[in-house]
């Protein structure tokens, strides 16, 4: 597998860079999960980073990416589909029947 050399910008990976998987598009993961374990044996604290742009690699050919700490560790856009949704009456109940 193929990876890229990425920067960590804020939190406690500030300033380092590590190696990251590409997908099959040659990008990196949207969210990059770092597991930090706790020293008293409780459950791992999980550091959470965003890609974004850095700018460009070679001109008009790749794109360069770096991660940003991401301190409230949110989630990212969940996407609703329109066949997802319950199907709902005109007066709002669920399959209520058609007057």
């Amino acid at each position: 597998m193929k990876s890229e050399d990425t920067p960590f910008e804020g939190g406690p990976m500030d300033g380092r860079v590590l190696p990251v998987l590409l997908g099959i598009t040659g990008h990196p993961p949207k969210t990059y999960r770092i597991p930090v374990p706790d020293p008293r044996g409780g459950p791992p604290t999980v550091l959470v980073y965003r890609r974004v742009e850095r700018g460009q690699g070679r001109p008009g050919l790749t794109r360069r990416w770096k991660y940003v700490h991401d301190p409230e560790g949110r989630r990212g856009r969940v996407r609703r589909w329109p066949w997802s949704r319950p199907d709902t009456a005109p007066g709002g109940k669920p399959d209520a029947p058609h007057g």
